[in-house]
């Protein structure tokens, strides 16, 4: 179990550090690309040892698909990003599949 919150903390770290990637303007704005930088450094801090339980596989499946999901909301709210029915049925698919994972992971 402690792996899943290890996985569950790295998850939360890699949407923030993208955001903040994202507020960087292409890392024009250093002040949040040092900031990313440095929620992505802690995220991998919280994801390794999430390793030592959790398949590496299944926990970077898991890690990348909610992320996926994570900021395409992000994106649509706070960015004024639009998504399309297709995008949408397919990151539908890649939460089905992070889901299944989960679901089927000891």
């Amino acid at each position: 179990m402690t792996g899943w919150l290890y996985l569950g903390a790295a998850i939360v770290l890699e949407i923030i550090a993208t955001t903040m990637l994202k507020l960087s303007d292409g890392l024009v704005r250093w002040h949040w690309a040092a900031l990313s930088i440095v929620f992505y450094a802690i995220c991998f801090l919280a994801l390794a040892p999430a390793l030592k339980s959790i398949p590496v596989g299944i926990a970077y499946a898991i890690w990348s698909g909610v992320g996926i999901i994570a900021m395409a909301v992000i994106g649509v709210l706070w960015f004024d990003q639009r998504l399309n029915l297709v995008q949408i049925l397919c990151m539908a698919l890649v939460l089905a599949g992070a889901l299944g994972l989960r679901a089927t992971t000891n």
